[in-house]
């Protein structure tokens, strides 16, 4: 299984969740993202981080969009 398998099926359960108690998906999107960026604090400088998501926002609505660098 793949990091991307194990995350989209924590994932999917998360918004299964989500959705019967009520909160909507992206405020769960906002807070997976806030969890990202402290999990990523733990190793990774401010503007690292802030240059990953500059590259991630500027590559929104891409065909076979991938959250990695080239």
């Amino acid at each position: 299984m793949s990091a991307k398998d194990l995350v989209t099926s924590h994932i999917t359960t998360l918004l299964a969740e989500a959705e019967a108690k009520g909160i909507p998906s992206d405020v769960i999107g906002r807070t997976l993202l806030d969890q990202v960026i402290w999990l990523w604090s733990k190793t990774r400088s401010a503007d690292d981080i802030r240059s990953e998501l500059e590259f991630i926002a500027g590559n929104v609505g891409e065909d076979d969009f991938n959250f990695m660098r080239p």
